[in-house]
């Protein structure tokens, strides 16, 4: 494998001078793409924001009294299969053209995830920020905030200053991440430098369902990042564990680290790269994992109520599609009698329902729609217990106006089934209420998740992380890779690497 062994090195102790108030641009692109989903990102699943409704989500700005802000434009869209070409195309010219219309810039920051990927090519996020370069001239000061689950490439290390990664993983500090790229892009400004970056890809793989930051190795690895920085005196250093479900070539892990002195921050990364290497056969699920049927007679087991089970196979926050039924499927089989699946994205089903009414029986083909290579309908009689009519998407801070998702709740035998026209994640307890569920009342939730969330982790009495099938299944070794750079662990457990 050709890894670079050197940090980026730019002169740092030119004097530099810039406009002021400082004229910065913000943007961003954010959707984590499987490329074994059959079902592409396109333009309907994107938020797009732009002007005062982008620049609303950051309240850090106000901090910075000599700055003037652009907002472009930034789309985001919960995780999915790669992204219709039509779409990026369009967004990227809308972006690249907004860039040079307000011209010229003392600074960028980025918003990204660092996983998209578009139908047919690879290393989008390589491909937007050189164009962003190329627009903005060398001069410009470019700072990324990235998911700890962002590939990153040599073009994107080529193409900006500064790139710092989440820290967790639930993701609790996604405005912390914001809000610290944002100053390390302010602070070279203001000292007028540009600093090294450092950038180490290691060839480790791995779901973040067994790397979360809340338990060994992946704990005490992102424990070190802040000794790192301290012991080498430089500005930043990160650690990402990659995105496992996208086959392309830059799909790895790898540690970046950022400071003036060329050979510190070249250390700083190089040790933080070897730490990750030397734990890498520790990564592992964080809770009880099996099959569908061994998690259903654990959770069938339990008098400690709710068990929440992760459809993790088919989870729509990594990639998945959303509308596999197997885990219903089973729980039918089980003949379990207290249940709550949340949630299956069947758009034609909810029509089916809403047609029906309240309190009919309806013959309802569910799920397996959307991702035929991983599901098929199951045919179901069901009761329609109740229909709504939500926002779209729910979260406050996607900065753009709400559209419709029309939801129906069907009861079949003993289990509860929530059916969604869109893909919903069911992270937060109110998004159960909403709908009139106490997911506390019942014996077994099922949720498709990867590792809970913090919500969803209260609620369970017991997780179990079921090994279900679909586009970001979890048994990673059997794969059909054909593009990743090989060896990787841990499909190649006896590689070696320095």
């Amino acid at each position: 494998m050709n890894h670079s062994n050197t940090p980026k090195n730019i002169a740092t102790n030119v004097a530099r001078t810039f406009t002021k108030p400082f004229h910065i641009g913000i943007a961003g692109l954010s959707c984590e793409c499987s490329t074994f989903s059959p079902l592409l990102s396109c333009e309907r699943d994107f938020l797009v924001s732009s002007g005062e409704e982008l620049g609303s989500n950051y309240a850090f700005f106000a901090d910075y009294p000599d700055i003037t802000v652009t907002p472009l434009i930034r789309a985001r869209a919960i995780p999915g299969g790669s992204i219709e070409p039509d779409f990026y195309d369009r967004f990227k010219a809308q972006l690249l053209e907004g860039l040079a219309a307000h011209a010229p810039w003392d600074g960028i920051y980025l918003d990204m995830h660092g996983a998209a990927n578009v139908h047919g090519r690879d290393d989008v996020e390589g491909d937007m920020l050189a164009a962003i370069r190329k627009v903005v001239g060398p001069d410009c000061v470019i700072s990324a905030s990235y998911d700890l689950h962002g590939n990153v490439s040599q073009r994107v290390v080529d193409s900006i200053d500064m790139l710092t990664a989440y820290r967790t993983a639930p993701h609790l500090d996604y405005y912390e991440t914001q809000q610290r790229a944002f100053a390390l892009l302010m602070r070279a400004l203001h000292e007028g430098v540009k600093p090294h970056m450092a950038f180490r890809p290691v060839p480790v793989l791995v779901p973040g369902e067994r790397s979360s930051t809340e338990w060994e190795p992946a704990a005490s690895l992102y424990a070190a990042i802040q000794p790192t920085i301290d012991q080498f005196a430089i500005w930043d250093t990160s650690i990402l564990i990659g995105y496992v479900w996208a086959d392309e070539p830059r799909a790895m892990g790898c540690t970046i680290a950022i400071g003036l002195d060329a050979e510190q921050t070249n250390a700083a990364a190089h040790a933080l790269a070897q730490q990750f290497w030397a734990v890498r056969e520790g990564f592992q699920f964080g809770v009880t994992s099996g099959t569908v049927d061994e998690c259903i007679h654990l959770a069938m087991q339990e008098t400690a109520t709710p068990v929440v089970i992760s459809d993790s196979g088919d989870n729509p926050t990594a990639g998945g599609v959303g509308d596999i039924p197997y885990v219903l499927s089973r729980l039918l089989v089980a003949g379990v009698e207290s249940a709550l699946v949340a949630a299956i994205t069947d758009g034609a089903a909810v029509t089916a329902c809403e047609a029906a009414g309240v309190g009919a029986t309806a013959a309802l083909t569910i799920g397996g729609k959307q991702d035929p290579i991983h599901g098929q309908p199951l045919p179901v009689e069901a009761t329609v217990v109740s229909l709504h009519e939500l926002s779209w998407p729910a979260n406050p801070r996607a900065g753009v106006a709400v559209t419709t998702n029309h939801v129906a709740v069907v009861q079949v035998q003993g289990v509860t089934v929530v059916l969604t026209e869109r893909r919903t994640p069911f992270h937060h307890i109110q998004t159960f209420t909403q709908l009139d569920l106490e997911p506390h009342v019942y014996q077994i939730v099922v949720v498709k998740m990867g590792y809970l969330v913090p919500e969803i982790n209260q609620l369970a009495k017991r997780a179990l992380l079921a090994l279900s099938p679909g586009a970001v299944n979890q048994d990673i070794e059997h794969l059909p890779y054909k593009r990743i750079q090989r060896p990787m662990y841990p499909m190649d457990r006896t590689a070696t690497w320095a």
